[in-house]
C-alpha cells in the first residue's frame, strides 16, 4: 500500500509539474515543497528507466518519452479527480474548468463570472474560449459548453437553462438612410449584416412561418462582430435581445418591427461527464441558467 501511495504522489507531481510549467508551481498546487516535487520526478524517472524532462533550461521542456507518458496518464489523473468531485455532494468548485460559448454570450456574462462566480471559488480556474462555431467537446478537451440553438443529436448530456429572445436591430444612421420598415416585405430590402453559418447566410424566420435569407454586402461569423456592424451601421442585425438591450436603451440601435413575433432559441449546456457531472461543472451551469433566465426575463 505504502508503494502504491509513493507511486501516485509520484504521477500526481509529474503531471501537476508539467501542467504549471515548474517544481515551485507545482508545490504550491499540491501543498508540498519544491524539493519534495523534484524527488518525486526523480523517483518516477527511475522507475520507469528514462528522463521525462529536459533541465538544460530554466523552464520545464518535455523530453519525447515525457510528452506521450503525460498524455497518457494526464487524462487518467483527471478522471480521478472528476470522479471524487462528482461524489462530493456539497462545496465550492475547484480545479481548471475548460469552457466554450458563443461570443456575444461571453461578452454578456463575462463580468458577472469574473466578479461573482470566480469570487466565490477560489479554487477553481476557469478558461473561456469564446467561439460561435459547434466545438468538439471531447476532441477540444471541453468540461462543459453553452450552445444557443437547437444542438445535434449526439452523446452529449443536455440540460435547457432558458429560452432566448431574438430582436432585430439597425442603427439611427442606417434608418436615416433606408427608411424604418413597418412590414416585413419592407424589411427584405434593408442591408443586412448577413450571420454566417458554416459559410452560408443564416436565415431569418418569424413566428408566422414566414422566412427569408437576409442579403448585405457584408457577412461575419460572430455575434460580437455582428452587433458591432449593426452599431456602425453596416446593416440590420439579428441578434439575441439580452446582448443589444443596452445598445437600445441607449440609442445605438433601434428595434424594428417588434411586433412581428421572432422565434425564442434556447440555451443548453452540453457535457460529456454522464452521470457523475464533477461539481465544477454543476456549479457554472446553476450559475449560467440564472443569468440565463435573467436575460430572459429582460432583469
Amino acid at each position: 500500500m505504502s508503494h502504491l501511495l509513493h507511486q501516485a504522489a509520484n504521477l500526481v507531481a509529474f503531471v501537476r509539474s508539467v501542467e504549471a510549467g515548474s517544481f515551485s508551481a507545482a508545490s504550491r498546487i499540491t501543498g508540498t515543497t519544491p524539493s519534495a516535487v523534484s524527488k518525486s520526478i526523480a523517483r518516477l524517472e527511475a522507475e520507469l528507466g528514462v528522463r521525462l524532462f529536459r533541465r538544460s533550461t530554466r523552464q520545464l521542456d518535455l523530453t519525447p518519452d515525457g510528452l506521450v507518458f503525460f498524455n497518457r496518464v494526464a487524462p487518467l489523473l483527471r478522471d480521478l479527480d472528476d470522479s471524487a468531485d462528482a461524489i462530493r455532494p456539497e462545496g465550492e468548485a475547484r480545479g481548471r474548468l475548460r469552457v466554450s460559448m458563443p461570443s456575444d454570450l461571453g461578452r454578456l456574462l463575462m463580468q458577472p463570472l469574473a466578479t461573482r462566480f470566480v469570487a466565490a471559488h477560489p479554487g477553481l480556474e476557469l478558461d473561456m474560449v469564446l467561439v460561435d462555431r459547434p466545438v468538439d467537446v471531447v476532441g477540444e478537451g471541453f468540461d462543459v459548453v453553452f450552445r444557443v440553438g437547437h444542438p445535434a443529436e449526439s452523446d452529449l448530456r443536455s440540460r435547457l437553462l432558458a429560452q432566448l429572445d431574438m430582436a432585430l436591430v439597425a442603427s439611427p444612421t442606417l434608418l436615416a438612410t433606408h427608411g424604418t420598415p413597418s412590414t416585413v416585405d419592407e424589411l427584405r430590402e434593408l442591408p443586412f449584416v448577413r450571420y454566417l453559418m458554416r459559410g452560408r447566410s443564416y436565415p431569418l424566420t418569424f413566428d408566422d412561418g414566414s422566412t427569408f435569407v437576409p442579403r448585405g454586402p457584408v457577412g461575419v461569423d460572430t455575434g460580437v462582430a455582428l452587433r458591432e456592424a449593426a452599431i456602425q451601421g453596416v446593416g440590420v442585425g439579428y441578434l439575441m435581445a439580452c446582448t443589444v438591450q443596452a445598445d437600445i436603451d441607449a440609442g445605438r440601435l433601434v428595434r424594428l418591427l417588434p411586433a412581428q413575433s421572432l422565434p425564442s432559441l434556447p440555451l443548453h449546456a452540453l457535457h460529456a461527464f454522464g452521470r457523475l457531472t464533477p461539481v465544477r461543472v454543476k456549479r457554472l451551469t446553476e450559475f449560467v441558467a440564472a443569468e440565463g433566465v435573467r436575460f430572459a426575463s429582460g432583469a
